[in-house]
């Protein structure tokens, strides 16, 4: 290990992404990485009828739903690396060679304001970094609507709740393009399906997702 390495694992020491606990080496500790739930087979890419096609390694729950809900509300940055990375590897095996523009879910200006980071830029930025390579801001989030884990009222209610919310970046040309659009979570499905309608009205070829997790979809 380099000079320069060891002082920044002084100053910065590794810490799981997952729980957060200091480790000798940056990654997922042993204690976290068997209780991962993650997806199999024809659970890694979700489709719902209508177009939308994301790929997660992960399902949202137990340790995976801790690690994204302290990634996202309390500030531990440092954990796109491993995430950025799981997702850059689900994404290539699902999606390699479907996609040659890769861009994320935006928050809006009062939440980036308040949170101080865009977590899905985060995440297209680090998955980015494997693929020598850099995101583009595609889209803009016009308004800052109520977060969808507030919304109550079923599919419908999220659907409407994000509805208009985006709009492609001022200056932003995606005709004919093959975009992979990356955000943290799937849950509903409903915010990526807007931005992926959002971006082929513009005129975007194709439009695959990606997320670290899937929620799983609850049974009727």
């Amino acid at each position: 290990m380099k000079i320069s390495e060891r002082i920044l694992n002084l100053l910065f020491p590794p810490r799981c992404p997952f729980c957060g606990k200091v480790q000798p080496r940056s990654g997922i500790c042993p204690r976290c990485a068997p209780l991962l739930s993650v997806t199999e087979g024809d659970q890694v890419v979700r489709e719902d009828g209508g177009g939308l096609r994301c790929a997660a390694p992960l399902w949202y729950e137990g340790t995976a739903r801790e690690g994204v809900l302290r990634f996202k509300f309390q500030g531990t940055r440092s954990a796109a690396a491993v995430f950025g990375e799981m997702l850059a590897q689900c994404a290539a095996e699902e999606f390699g060679g479907e996609f040659d523009t890769v861009t994320w879910v935006p928050v809006s200006k009062k939440r980036l304001r308040k949170r101080g980071f865009d977590q899905a830029r985060l995440l297209a930025e680090e998955a980015c970094r494997h693929w020598e390579t850099s995101p583009r801001q595609l889209l803009v989030k016009i308004v800052d609507n109520p977060a969808q884990s507030t919304i109550r009222g079923g599919m419908a209610a999220r659907r409407a709740n994000v509805l208009g919310v985006y709009e492609t970046a001022p200056g932003v040309d995606v005709q004919g393009r093959r975009i992979l659009l990356i955000d943290d979570v799937c849950t509903s499905g409903a915010t990526l399906n807007e931005c992926v309608r959002v971006l082929m009205d513009a005129g975007a070829e194709r439009v695959v997702c990606a997320a670290l997790a899937h929620a799983r979809e609850k049974k009727v």
